[in-house]
Parts: C-alpha cells; sequence; structure tokens
C-alpha cells in the first residue's frame, strides 16, 4: 500500500505527527485503539471521517518505520 497519499506530516498539526489525511487524527491513536482491541468497523463508527483505507495506511507507514529501524541500527 502505498500510504504517502494518506498519511501527512504538518509541523503545525499535532506537533508535527503523522496524521490521516484532512484530519488530526494521528497515525499513534489509530494504533493504539486498535492494539486496545477495537475493530476497524469500531473505529470507523467512533471516527465516520476515517476510511478503511485510512486504517490499513496506518498499518503501513508503521510497518515501514519498524523496517526502516531496524535496517539503520547497527548490529
Amino acid at each position: 500500500m502505498n500510504y504517502q497519499d494518506i498519511i501527512t506530516i504538518e509541523p503545525g498539526k499535532r506537533s508535527g505527527k503523522p496524521c490521516i489525511r484532512g484530519t488530526r487524527m494521528t497515525v499513534s491513536d489509530v494504533l493504539e485503539y486498535l492494539a486496545g482491541g477495537m475493530s476497524f468497523d469500531e473505529i470507523l463508527s467512533d471516527f465516520p471521517e476515517l476510511t478503511v483505507e485510512d486504517i490499513r495506511a496506518c498499518l503501513a507507514f508503521a510497518a515501514d518505520c519498524q523496517r526502516k529501524l531496524f535496517t539503520i541500527t547497527p548490529a
């Protein structure tokens, strides 16, 4: 998935944290909801401005960050 069209970073919004385009919802907000046991449907019900693609973009962004972290960390 190409999350770059969905996840944006703006210095003046939410202290520069990665957000879902057009909202103040951060990637970490969505990941915390998922980690807390909320389903996609529950998140979408609570936040109707989000889409399934937005949630998947958050997961793809997190996976990419994790991959980059371990790629640049010396052994």
